[in-house]
C-alpha cells in the first residue's frame, strides 16, 4: 500500500508513445521526478514523493519501457531527445509550465538538456547518483566487452548483450546489489528486482542500442559543455561509496555546474532510498532557497513562562497501546502538573484519545495509515505481520518525516514513542534529528520467524532486522533517554535473534528497563462484578460473553465464526448472552443478527465489559489479552495466522501466566468455538497475577527527565 495515493493521474503521449504520470500534492512550486533507466519504475521516488508533496506539488512519471509507460521495441524511441521529450510531454498535460527538476542517474543527461534546452521550464536542477559515461566512469564496467560472448558470468562479465538474453533475472539479481550495496538494504534490493522484472532484456536493449541525435554521449567537451551552459541553479547529490557510478562524477558535474555539492559519507548508488531523510531535507533546501515559501509566522514562547511540552507518539495496530498510554500520561501528569501533551496519532487511536478529552496534534490528519496497509495485507484471520510490517517501508518514512517537522516546528520538552518503530528507525539512521529526551516503550522486542523451516528467506530477513537493530543500539546508546520494556523480562521468549546474535530475553534485559504490564485501569475496581454489570446495562444471573477483535478490520472473519458458534452455544446454555465488540473499523451492520447477541462498534471502555464478562472470545493480540489476565477472566484467544508477535510473542507470555485457551481459526467450526466456550465457562481460572503498578512505575522513569 502506497504512503500516499495520487491526487491525479493521466497519460502524456510524445511520438504516439504513451507515458504514465501521477501528480501528488499542491502549490505553487512543482518538484518533477525524472526517471532513471527504464529498468526499474518511478517507485525510486517513492521515498520522496510523501514528504515533498507535504510542501509542494510533486509529478512523477514511469519511463517508457517499464511500469505503466509504454514498451517499445524500437531503439529510435529510447534516444535522450524521445525521452527528453518525454517529461516535456507530462509536463503539458499536467499543466506545468515551470519545475524544479530532480535527475537520478540515467536520467540526468536528460535533465541537463532539458535545464539547458528550456531553461525558462526548469527553476534549478538536482542530480542524484549522475551517470554521464562522458564525464567518467567505473573502470570495473569496461572491462569485459557488452558484444562478444564471454566465457565467465562472474562480476561485471554479467552487463553483456548476451548473458542478458540468456538470464535476465540472474542479471537483475547481482546488479540490483550492487546498487543496494550497503548493509541492511534487503528491502531495498528485493524492490529493484522487482522493478526490473516488470520489463525485459529486449525492452532494456532498445535503451542501449538507441541511435544518438546530434550530440555524442561519450564526447567530453560537448557533455561538460553542456552542464557548464546551465544557468539555473543545481544541486549534485551523491553516496562516496557509489558500486555503480563513480561519484568523481559527481565531483566534476557539481564543478562544471558551479552548483552545491552534496556528499554522502558510506552512501552506495540509490541513497534516495536508502538515505531518504537527509535526501529529502537537502532538497526540500534547495527548492526552497531558490523558490522561497509565502511568508509565515512563528510563535515563539520564551522558556521561563511556557509549560513543559510533550509529543506523545501511539501505535495505531490495535488500541491497547493508546490505552495504556493514557494510562502512564495520567500517572505522568501527577508528578509534573504543568505538562501539555500533543498526541500524534491516527485512526482508530484518535477515537480513544477524543473520548478522554486528550489533545490530537492537528497534523495527525496527515499521517499515512498503518492500519489501513496491515488490513490490505490480511485475509481470512492470516496476516504476515513481519512481510507486512516490511512492505510499509514508505508508510514508516513518511510518518518519520512528519514526524521530524512537527519537532523542528514546536520546541518539545519530551518525546515519548510507544512501539514507534519509525521514529526509532530513523533516529538511530539520522542521530543529529533528535532535539529533545526520547523515550521508547514497547511490549515486545525483535523479530521471530514464525516456521523458520518452511520459509528460510523470513528467517534470514528476520535475522538482518534484527542485527541492524543491535548494531543501532549498540552505536547509538544514549540516543534513547529510556528504553521501557512494558512487562516482566521472564515474559519474553528465550529465542535467538538470528545465527551469532543474542537472545530476544537476554538482549532486552542489557538494553530496557522493565516496569510491570499497564493496564488501562485497576483491576481491584471491578471485583463487584454484579454492580459492574448494573453500570455498564448488563443483567445478572446469566452467562455474559463478549467478543471483540481490536481496532483493525483484519478480524472480520473470527467475528463471523464467533457468531455462528454462539448459536450453537444457545442450543445448550439458552440464556447465555453475547456483546460482540466490532472496533471501529468493521460495521457491526456486516455481522449476522443472532438471537441474545448485541453488536456494537467503537466502545473506549471495553476493558471494564472484559472485567465484567464471564468468558470471551478474542484475537490474539496482547493487550485484550492481558486485560482479562489481570481480570482473572476465561477466555479463548484466535492468534492470527503468520503473525510472528501473537504467535512467538503472546502466547508465550499468556503461557507465562497460566492463561487463555488458544485456538486456530483455521482449524475451528462454529461448533468447536462452542465447546470450547462451554469449557471456558466451567474451568476455574488460576492465572499469576499481574501487578497493578505498571503505569505509575513507567511515569516514574518518564517524569525523571522532566524533573531531574
Amino acid at each position: 500500500m502506497k504512503a500516499r495515493q495520487p491526487d491525479h493521474t493521466g497519460y502524456a503521449v510524445n511520438d504516439g508513445v504513451r507515458i504514465y504520470y501521477e501528480v501528488h500534492g499542491s502549490g505553487d512550486t512543482t518538484v518533477l521526478l525524472l526517471p532513471t533507466w527504464s529498468i526499474v519504475d518511478k517507485g525510486v521516488w517513492k521515498m520522496q514523493i510523501p514528504y515533498l508533496a507535504r510542501h509542494f506539488r510533486v509529478i512523477t512519471y514511469d519511463p517508457r519501457g517499464n511500469g505503466r509507460s509504454d514498451r517499445p521495441q524500437d531503439p529510435q524511441a529510447y534516444t535522450q531527445v524521445a525521452m527528453t521529450g518525454d517529461a516535456l510531454a507530462v509536463m503539458d498535460d499536467a499543466d506545468t509550465d515551470t519545475a524544479v527538476v530532480v535527475a537520478y542517474c540515467a536520467s540526468t543527461a536528460r535533465g541537463m538538456m532539458l535545464t539547458r534546452d528550456h531553461p525558462e521550464r526548469v527553476h534549478g536542477l538536482v542530480t542524484i547518483a549522475p551517470n554521464v559515461p562522458a564525464v567518467g566512469g567505473n573502470e570495473d564496467r569496461g572491462v569485459y566487452s557488452f558484444e562478444d560472448e564471454l566465457d565467465t558470468d562472474e562480476g561485471w562479465a554479467r552487463e553483456n548483450r548476451h548473458y542478458w538474453k540468456r538470464d535476465w533475472a540472474g542479471y537483475l539479481d547481482w546488479f540490483m546489489s550492487n546498487v543496494a550495496s550497503e548493509p541492511h538494504s534487503t528491502k531495498l534490493y528485493d524492490d529493484l528486482v522487482g522493478w526490473g522484472m516488470q520489463t525485459d532484456a529486449a525492452t532494456i536493449l532498445c535503451t542501449l542500442d538507441a541511435p544518438e541525435e546530434g550530440e555524442d554521449p561519450h564526447d567530453v567537451e560537448v557533455a561538460e559543455a553542456g552542464f557548464r551552459a546551465l544557468t539555473r541553479p543545481t544541486l549534485t547529490m551523491v553516496g562516496d561509496q557509489d558500486q555503480i557510478v563513480s561519484p568523481e562524477i559527481a565531483i566534476r558535474v557539481a564543478e562544471l555546474t558551479g552548483g552545491d555539492l552534496f556528499l554522502l559519507k558510506d552512501g552506495g548508488h540509490a541513497i534516495q532510498a536508502r538515505h531518504p531523510v537527509p535526501v529529502n531535507h537537502a532538497i526540500r533546501a534547495f527548492v526552497d532557497r531558490i523558490r522561497p515559501p509565502a511568508r509565515t509566522v512563528t510563535p515563539f514562547a520564551f522558556a521561563r513562562t511556557r509549560r513543559r511540552h510533550a509529543l506523545w507518539v501511539s501505535s495505531p495496530i490495535g488500541l491497547g497501546h493508546v490505552l495504556r498510554d493514557i494510562a502512564i500520561a495520567r500517572e505522568l501528569r501527577e508528578r509534573v502538573p504543568d505538562l501539555h501533551i500533543d498526541w500524534l496519532a491516527q485512526s482508530p487511536v484518535t477515537q480513544m484519545l477524543e473520548a478522554v478529552g486528550e489533545t490530537i496534534h492537528p497534523a495527525s490528519i496527515e499521517l499515512a495509515s498503518e492500519s489501513a496497509h496491515w488490513e490490505s495485507e490480511a485475509s481470512a484471520h492470516d496476516l504476515h505481520a513481519f512481510y507486512a510490517l516490511r512492505r510499509m517501508d514508505e508508510i514508516l518514512l513518511a510518518n518519520y518525516m512528519l514526524f521530524d517537522d512537527i519537532t523542528r516546528e514546536t520546541p518539545y520538552d519530551l518525546w515519548v514513542g510507544d512501539e514507534s518503530w519509525e521514529v526509532d528507525h530513523y533516529l538511530h539512521e539520522n542521530p543529529e534529528r533528535k532535539t529533545a529526551p526520547y523515550v521508547f516503550t514497547t511490549d515486545f522486542v525483535g523479530f521471530l520467524p514464525v516456521n523458520a523451516e518452511a520459509d528460510p528467506r523470513e528467517a534470514e530477513l528476520c535475522a538482518d532486522y534484527n542485527a541492524e537493530m543491535i548494531e543501532h543500539r549498540a552505536r547509538f546508546p544514549r540516543l534513547r533517554d529510556q528504553s521501557i520494556f512494558i512487562g516482566g523480562f521472564d515474559e519474553l521468549p528465550d529465542a535467538s535473534m538470528g545465527a551469532g546474535l543474542p537472545t530476544v530475553r537476554g538482549w532486552t534485559e542489557d538494553w530496557f528497563e522493565s516496569v510491570p504490564y499497564v493496564l488501562p485501569s485497576n483491576a481491584l475496581d471491578y471485583r463487584d462484578v454484579a454492580a459492574v454489570r448494573a453500570r455498564l446495562g448488563h443483567g445478572v444471573g446469566y452467562p455474559l460473553i463478549v467478543a471483540a477483535v481490536g481496532g483493525t478490520a483484519v478480524g472480520a472473519g473470527l467475528l463471523e465464526l464467533i457468531a455462528e458458534g454462539f448459536r450453537y452455544l444457545r442450543k445448550d446454555v439458552p440464556e447465555a448472552r453475547m456483546l460482540m465488540v466490532t472496533g471501529p473499523r468493521i460495521d457491526p451492520r456486516d455481522l449476522p443478527d443472532i438471537d441474545g447477541m448485541t453488536k456494537l462498534g467503537f466502545v473506549p471502555n471495553l476493558y471494564e465489559h472484559l472485567a465484567a464478562c464471564d468468558a470471551a472470545v478474542v484475537q490474539g493480540g496482547l493487550s485484550t489479552t492481558m486485560e482479562l489476565v489481570a481480570a482473572g477472566r476465561p477466555f479463548l484467544y484466535f492468534p492470527l495466522q503468520n503473525h510472528f508477535e501473537q504467535r512467538r510473542f503472546v502466547a508465550h507470555r499468556l503461557d507465562a501466566y497460566g492463561a487463555g485457551i488458544r485456538m486456530e481459526y483455521a482449524q475451528s467450526s462454529p461448533l468447536d468455538v462452542a465447546v470450547a466456550l462451554q469449557r471456558a465457562l466451567t474451568q476455574p481460572v488460576n492465572y499469576r497475577p499481574v501487578p497493578s503498578d505498571g503505569a505509575a512505575k513507567a511515569a516514574d522513569r518518564i517524569a525523571s527527565l522532566l524533573t531531574r
